[in-house]
């Protein structure tokens, strides 16, 4: 048998439960006249945002072109004379001669035209290791620049080299370090 002090705590309890679902119902609904309101206003938006992105993309691609048109300009007249002696900063941490193997770095040794994240016995970065492709002219150029920059969580601490002709006279050299040297542009 129950007593009336139960029923009345349980009265309050399914009052307080019941004005609990109550006010769930009622901000649910709201949600849902809120959403199918502004729905086409959103969509409006995420199409100009979409937009905005192909836009930028472009830009981007346009800017990625014209920046590999003008590298390859300054490669064309770069020298890898004065690229020996930049590159000696890069000795701290890689090797330059074939069969030295990695340091703090992979070896550079035939890094021109060879695929990103490959040279063996080194452990490159996730962020390295997704990036794939190889390692052409215009890709050493973006990366010499900036590498944390262009690669987002690579290791490598290097903060880049900004001036494009020693960027150019860097790679130059970079491309005489092969049994087989891929051709500077002309």
């Amino acid at each position: 048998m129950t007593s009336g002090s139960d029923t009345v705590h349980s009265n309050r309890t399914n009052a307080i439960l019941g004005a609990l679902l109550g006010t769930l119902l009622f901000v649910q609904v709201v949600r849902i006249i809120d959403e199918s309101f502004s729905g086409p206003e959103k969509s409006h938006s995420e199409a100009a945002h979409k937009a905005d992105a192909k836009e930028a993309t472009a830009k981007t691609e346009h800017s990625a072109a014209a920046d590999a048109a003008s590298f390859n300009k300054a490669l064309a007249s770069a020298n890898a004379e004065r690229g020996a002696g930049l590159v000696k900063q890069c000795q701290i941490c890689h090797n330059t001669e074939e069969g030295k193997g990695p340091k703090i770095g992979p070896d550079l040794y035939n890094i021109v035209d060879r695929p990103v994240a490959s040279q063996p016995g080194f452990n490159y970065s996730a962020a390295l290791k997704a990036k794939g492709g190889k390692w052409t002219f215009a890709e050493l150029n973006e990366w010499i620049n900036d590498p944390k920059g262009y690669v987002k969580g690579t290791s490598m601490s290097f903060a880049g080299l900004k001036s494009e002709s020693k960027r150019a006279d860097l790679v130059a050299y970079l491309a005489t370090l092969s049994k087989n040297p891929v051709p500077l542009p002309k």
